[in-house]
């Protein structure tokens, strides 16, 4: 597919088919991932993937923040757990000068070059942000330097949902 066909074709899936990702193709999704680029080529991105279903059971009932009904999360095959490890200079330093968080930056070019690389490969992607760090890292055992950031859902997509509205591009484009 060309990339603007999978950018077009790709939405937020919510209903999965009973049917395993191959680890094969979760690797080829974070290789994508992994040349994404970043602030000063540090990569703080770092991806659990969680196929495990009493884990990922879990995750869903004991990580997700209260309020937002997902339980279709519950049916997707993988979870991945997009996890941000922080550099002294570039991720704490740097964003006290400019007041800009670069890390947060590098996740999101990183997390959408792994749903682009899903939707490439006939695989649906939600990304959650809804979660409680806390208790993720417990869950995962994770190391005090590396802290959960959001989900992505993964799997076969069981529906093929309308694109959503976007803005026109008359209403986000300005050239001056």
């Amino acid at each position: 597919m060309e990339l603007q066909a999978v950018i077009e074709k790709r939405r937020s899936c919510r209903a999965y088919l009973e049917r395993e990702v191959p680890v094969e193709e979760i690797r080829e999704c974070v290789e994508a991932a992994r040349l994404a680029p970043s602030a000063c080529n540090k990569q703080p991105w770092r991806f659990i993937a969680v196929k495990d279903a009493n884990l990922r059971m879990r995750i869903c009932l004991e990580a997700i923040l209260p309020g937002i009904q997902m339980g279709w999360l519950e049916q997707a095959p993988v979870l991945m757990v997009l996890c941000m490890k922080k550099k002294l200079l570039t991720h704490i330093l740097a964003p006290l000068l400019s007041g800009i968080h670069y890390e947060y930056i590098d996740i999101g070019i990183a997390g959408e070059h792994f749903v682009l690389a899903a939707e490439e490969r006939g695989l649906g992607t939600c990304w959650i942000g809804w979660i409680n760090v806390v208790r993720m890292r417990k869950i995962l055992n994770l190391p005090l330097n590396e802290t959960p950031v959001s989900l992505i859902s993964l799997g076969y997509p069981a529906e093929n949902p309308e694109p959503r509205p976007r803005l026109e591009l008359d209403e986000i484009l300005e050239i001056r």
